[in-house]
């Protein structure tokens, strides 16, 4: 596949997580009642909006300007690196979560890394654009598992036919 097809259909998946992951919360206004879970909200919601943005910045720039993709990248990884560290420091007890958080910082530093040295792509015989897509799959994955936690995890009541 083509990597700028590839960019265009995983934003545009990405902003269509966003906009489902805002009507699960719309019908449970009861979790923005409690900070701590509006934090978990807000984490859900940037572990889906910043790869979506690094994949429109990546059409924007492609192979031919990559100085735009670069930058936004490494920008925008700084942002999820923070907002993660953030959560992942009011994480107590629950190690899923944990792991999943700290998993999502790494990755978030790497994308950073790539795109300051891309260089280290070709280490692994990767464009640095294929290996920031390849840790961007991975960073999707991570915000399915913080949905999945969330949603049906501990401390959420089963419902009872």
């Amino acid at each position: 596949m083509e990597i700028t097809t590839f960019y265009a259909l995983f934003s545009a998946t990405c902003f269509t997580l966003v906009g489902l992951w805002w009507n699960v919360v719309q019908s449970h206004a009861d979790w923005t009642c409690n900070p701590a879970q509006r934090r978990v909200v807000g984490g859900v919601y940037v572990s889906f909006l910043l790869p979506a943005l690094m994949g429109l910045f990546a059409q924007v720039g492609g192979t031919e300007q990559p100085q735009i993709w670069r930058a936004a990248f490494t920008a925008l990884a700084v942002v999820g690196c923070v907002c993660t560290l953030r959560l992942l420091a009011r994480t107590r007890g629950d190690n899923y979560v944990a792991w999943q958080q700290a998993g999502a910082t790494m990755l978030y530093s790497l994308i950073a890394v790539v795109g300051v040295s891309p260089d280290l792509a070709g280490h692994v015989g990767l464009r640095p654009i294929q290996a920031e897509a390849l840790m961007l799959i991975a960073l999707i994955v991570l915000g399915h598992a913080l949905v999945w936690r969330f949603m049906v995890g501990e401390g959420r009541v089963a419902e009872e036919d």
